[in-house]
């Protein structure tokens, strides 16, 4: 009696494959995949390594020095500092030099934030549109503030800014006037700053609104243009409110960069006159590398993180929703 032998019943290739190996189901992918991320974190272990030394170890250290009151001679015996609680964060807020560097700090971040996006657009725009010749000389000039370094730019603006000998006092002279002591003037010393911060910034803004310029599609300017739109309703209309992801870049990176600001205080004014031009960052130095109250230092370090958190957060709660 013969057997026919008809087609094979659903499933019967995938028993078979499952039933191989002694019932056992085999899955080679997991092996394989398995290995690749093996391979992936021998090829991370260095990064790793140098991350955990020099970033993550020195970030949980300061916490936990913000807590007590370690100073140099803990350096050698760390366990020997005193556990002190909240007593920096609360002390900190009752320090009348710290208040004085937070308002200094909200102050140069107030002014400075908006003149450099409005200027850098303003300039961006200039040469991604306005300028047809020796455009990248222009963008190459305007840059090279970004990649000098600060004591070439204090050489410079100390030569701007010096009230007997300086670029300003000498047009002042010829005008028949005298220019004011900027750097030694409370008054004057941090706008000085400002507008210093403002120049060295500038390009960095600038090259970013240049790439957000370019991704503008031209089919939308032409089609306002014939709908008769002019230059600043153009600006107004079209071009500000398609660059506003790049705008909330810009704006987060700046503010977070002007938050921190110490290089332009610690070098031309080292905070004066009378504390005029002390920021958090230069407060903080002083307190940790020239007093060694490090584990106050490490506070305001905390509570500077904390604002800068927060301001961040803002930033992209108010800013985001107008990027959608």
């Amino acid at each position: 009696m013969s057997l026919t032998t008809g087609p094979a019943a659903p499933g019967t290739a995938v028993a078979k494959t499952r039933g191989s190996a002694g019932g056992r189901e085999t899955r080679p992918g997991r092996r394989s995949f398995g290995r690749h991320n093996l391979h992936g974190w021998l090829f991370s272990t260095p990064f790793l390594v140098l991350f955990g030394a020099f970033m993550f170890f020195p970030i949980v250290a300061t916490l936990l020095m913000s807590f007590t009151d370690f100073r140099a001679r803990n350096v050698t015996r760390p366990l020997e500092a005193q556990f002190v609680g909240l007593d920096n964060y609360t002390g900190l807020f009752q320090d009348d030099k710290f208040l004085t560097a937070l308002f200094n700090t909200g102050y140069f971040v107030l002014v400075g934030v908006p003149l450099t996006i409005v200027l850098g657009l303003l300039v961006a725009i200039l040469l991604n549109h306005g300028i047809d010749r020796a455009r990248t000389f222009f963008r190459v000039g305007f840059y090279a503030p970004v990649v000098s370094t600060i004591v070439a730019v204090a050489v410079v603006w100390r030569f701007v800014l010096d009230p007997s000998d300086g670029l300003i006092a000498g047009i002042a002279s010829e005008l028949g006037t005298e220019a004011p002591d900027f750097l030694g003037s409370e008054s004057w010393a941090m706008p000085s700053l400002i507008a210093m911060a403002v120049w060295r910034n500038l390009g960095t803004v600038m090259v970013l609104f240049i790439a957000g310029l370019q991704a503008i599609p031209t089919e939308v300017r032409e089609a306002a243009r014939l709908d008769g739109a002019g230059a600043w309703q153009e600006l107004r209309r079209v071009t500000v409110p398609l660059l506003r992801p790049t705008m909330l870049y810009a704006t987060v990176i700046t503010t977070i960069g002007y938050l921190n600001v110490f290089e332009e205080p610690f070098v031309m004014t080292q905070g004066g006159p009378s504390d005029a031009t002390l920021t958090v960052s230069l407060d903080m130095y002083r307190e940790g590398f020239n007093f060694f109250h490090m584990g106050y230092a490490s506070a305001m370090a905390y509570v500077l993180f904390v604002v800068i958190m927060g301001i961040t957060v803002l930033q992209l709660r108010l800013l985001r929703d107008n990027t959608r």
